[in-house]
């Protein structure tokens, strides 16, 4: 740990001051990089639902939320590698660097995960901003004009592709893709019912249709977003608020399902995964979801983090796919100036928009 004191920044940032208010712009102090982290000017923040959920419930603050972050780097630290000033990143979750999980390639397995995205502070305990206010929130804390970050949740981005539209791939269309390509590892041909047109959910749809999955069924209950879900590839949709779920299910499969995403934490879909799956199949729980108590022979639910992707590698892939007119995550998004943050939330906590993203900086 660096002793010598280090200059500060002067950043504006999106201060939660209390579980359930308003989010505030202000004016606080940071810390200049370390040895081992970058100074990234922030142009754009996507807006998660982790996010809204620690708005609403969660940590009560001081702090300063944002995790899907993408920026110019503007300073770097003497001792960190792969990465110069002028840089275009894209910003994603934390790890530890060195637990087994993350020395084998499994970051989002880090043993050390919840304290490196959910700490408010550094893996050894220090916070950058002054006054405080606690950041660090997923390694970044992105609703700010300027954040630090490291090697192990930054990710070089093109310039040939603008920023604004990169930032929300750091965290929920990395998980929804990531869940159906890494960790059910779906098989062309097999069958898919996706909980959740949100953005998670509808990044799984298209991720399905990637893999050239046969039977694709988006499951929500907003009509526009099914409609969404059908342009991005779902060959069928069910409404969750008409009928009986597994019955329509099994009309259109004849059965049940090779795989199943689960985006929307609701413990009821969670327990419908034992009855839906045919056997062999799987189940991912996003969400911090878990198992249900009973389990048919050989079906087999999973709690997924992050869609097991190493940012790295993950979303480069992604960007390919995008440009190859393969995953056009675009339409998902819509942008908000910095200063609307509080509508943003509202409009997608109404189901209005998405996936918003704030537009910070140029």
């Amino acid at each position: 740990m660096q002793t010598h004191a280090v200059p500060l920044i002067p950043i504006r940032a999106a201060v939660l001051r209390q579980a359930g208010a308003p989010l505030r712009i202000e004016r606080l102090e940071m810390e200049g990089p370390r040895d081992d982290e970058a100074l990234v000017r922030i142009v754009a923040s996507g807006i998660c639902h982790t996010d809204i959920d620690f708005c609403d419930g969660g940590d009560s603050g001081p702090v300063v939320l944002g995790h899907e972050g993408a920026g110019v780097i503007e300073q770097v630290g003497a001792k960190l590698k792969g990465f110069k000033r002028g840089d275009h990143v894209v910003l994603s979750y934390q790890s530890c660097g060195h637990c087994r999980p993350c020395r084998i390639g499994r970051p989002a397995d880090c043993e050390r995960f919840y304290d490196a995205n959910f700490g408010f502070a550094r893996l050894d305990g220090t916070n950058a901003l002054r006054g405080g206010v606690r950041g660090h929130f997923f390694g970044q804390s992105s609703f700010a004009t300027h954040t630090l970050a490291t090697a192990r949740n930054m990710v070089r981005a093109p310039r040939t592709l603008p920023l604004k539209l990169l930032a929300p791939l750091g965290c929920g269309l990395q998980t929804g893709a990531g869940t159906v390509m890494n960790s059910l590892a779906a098989r062309a041909g097999s069958s898919i019912a996706i909980f959740g047109a949100g953005s998670v959910g509808l990044a799984a749809v298209m991720a399905a249709r990637i893999v050239k999955a046969g039977t694709i069924i988006a499951v929500d209950l907003k009509a526009r977003r099914l409609r969404l879900a059908r342009e991005l590839g779902a060959t069928h949709t069910v409404n969750n608020n008409r009928g009986d779920l597994p019955a329509q299910i099994a009309a259109i499969t004849g059965g049940g399902v090779d795989y199943i995403v689960e985006s929307t934490a609701g413990g009821r879909m969670e327990r419908l995964a034992g009855q839906l799956l045919n056997p062999g199949g799987r189940a991912a729980l996003l969400s911090g979801g878990r198992a249900p108590g009973w389990l048919p022979e050989e079906r087999e639910v999973l709690s997924v983090i992050q869609g097991d992707a190493v940012p790295q590698q993950f979303i480069p892939r992604l960007i390919r796919l995008y440009t190859a007119g393969q995953f056009p995550f675009d339409r998902l998004v819509k942008y908000y100036p910095f200063a609307e943050i509080n509508r943003a939330i509202a409009d997608s906590k109404r189901g209005v928009t998405v996936k918003p993203v704030l537009l910070i900086g140029s």
